[in-house]
């Protein structure tokens, strides 16, 4: 029997009336990641176009997946050179026993480095799937409707700016937090203003910000330390890596963020298939980079308004912040010029978070939630601009 044939069978178990009616949404997620719907729109009127949400959700995904590697390799490169450093082996490592025999734990290896860093990023992605998921499908079940694809999108993106060390009962929380306060609380997918992921990881940080910052969490080995490069310039040491390393990603920091050079690929993927606007991207890079300049041209004894805004670009979360979350298309600006003005609204907050604000070294999360929430009202300025436009040439 195939697979289709099995899951048409089973339909009417999930179907009205049937005994497992409740747990629908469950079925039909599993169907229609599967397989096309077999249903069409229902109206006089409606446009046929071959990139319908899920595929638009499942483009996004993939590309996640190009900073995902890198961020793994860079994850295992470091925990394979502190363990070599410190002469642990596979024994020392809970993780590290289950790869005893498959690789060699060897900082010069590629294969060694990504699997090491899988290790660490698959369970935490695993947890936070499930945990996620359960809760999508029971608001969807209370509401009667189906379970939306884009939290696919979200469960990855959310993943990818934990540190690799973060423990996995937290990580599940804060996608709890993230999908539940972030985003059902308001209706669901296309309701919400704020990005769930990006909500999800702010409740983690400000709730348990020992394991969420510092310098123990971003080597994932138990009793070696190491700042991140951002963290460094904070404090006004040096970055400690050349700039074309935090480019590539030969750098410490959570997983997704690393390497610039891996998000820029899925930039540009994103772009060509129009589904991330480059209008917020280029507004997030103007944002930041005219406001640093401003910060360069002022004298002072804080070492971050010297650093230059091509630093800025490649170190902390900024290009992943500004190619994956603030494209968000729920919660950003949704008119083109409101796009350009988000997005710079987005670079210059991260900026001032980052060069003013000596206790808190990011500044994109917060950065990007703010932009969320004034996201509308630059929508109706605009709106309203463009009115009044019109309303002078009649």
């Amino acid at each position: 029997m195939s697979l289709r044939s099995f899951m048409d069978k089973l339909a009417p178990q999930f179907e009205p009336g049937g005994r497992l009616q409740w747990l629908y949404p469950a079925y039909e997620a599993i169907d229609t990641a599967l397989y096309t719907p077999g249903h069409v729109t229902r109206g006089p009127s409606h446009v046929r176009d071959g990139l319908d949400l899920k595929r638009i959700m499942i483009t996004v995904w993939m590309c996640a997946w190009i900073p995902a590697f890198a961020g793994a390799y860079a994850v295992g490169y470091h925990a394979n050179e502190a363990m070599q450093s410190l002469g642990l082996t596979a024994v020392d490592n809970w993780r590290g026993l289950f790869l005893n025999g498959l690789i060699a734990f060897d900082p010069n290896s590629v294969f060694d480095c990504v699997v090491h860093g899988l290790a660490y990023f698959l369970p935490l992605y695993v947890t936070v799937f499930l945990a996620g998921i359960a809760f999508e499908i029971w608001f969807a079940a209370k509401r009667g409707h189906e379970v939306n694809e884009g939290f696919f999108v979200t469960s990855i993106l959310f993943t990818l700016t934990l540190p690799a060390t973060t423990p996995l009962w937290m990580a599940a929380l804060g996608i709890i937090f993230g999908v539940v306060i972030g985003k059902e609380v308001f209706g669901g997918t296309g309701k919400n203003f704020l990005n769930p992921a990006l909500t999800g990881r702010a409740f983690l940080y400000f709730a348990y910000p020992a394991q969420m910052s510092g310098d123990a969490v971003w080597v994932a080995v138990d009793g070696y330390t190491r700042a991140t490069a951002l963290g460094n310039a904070k404090i006004g040491e040096a970055y400690g890596v050349e700039w074309i390393d935090a480019f590539l990603g030969n750098i410490p920091g959570s997983m997704g963020e690393t390497s610039t050079l891996a998000i820029l690929i899925a930039a540009v993927i994103l772009i060509a298939t129009r589904i991330a606007s480059w209008r917020v991207m280029l507004g997030v890079a103007l944002g930041m980079a005219l406001t640093v300049l401003l910060f360069n041209a002022i004298d002072s004894t804080n070492p971050m308004f010297a650093m230059p805004f091509w630093w800025h670009f490649v170190l902390g979360g900024f290009a992943f912040g500004a190619v994956f979350m603030a494209t968000d298309p729920v919660s950003a600006a949704m008119t083109n010029t409101g796009r350009l003005w988000y997005g710079v609204l987005i670079g210059f907050m991260c900026a001032l978070i980052r060069v003013v604000n000596p206790a808190y070294p990011e500044g994109m999360m917060l950065a990007i939630l703010f932009g969320n929430l004034f996201a509308p009202l630059i929508d109706h300025f605009v709106t309203q601009a463009n009115i009044k436009r019109r309303l002078a040439r009649a």
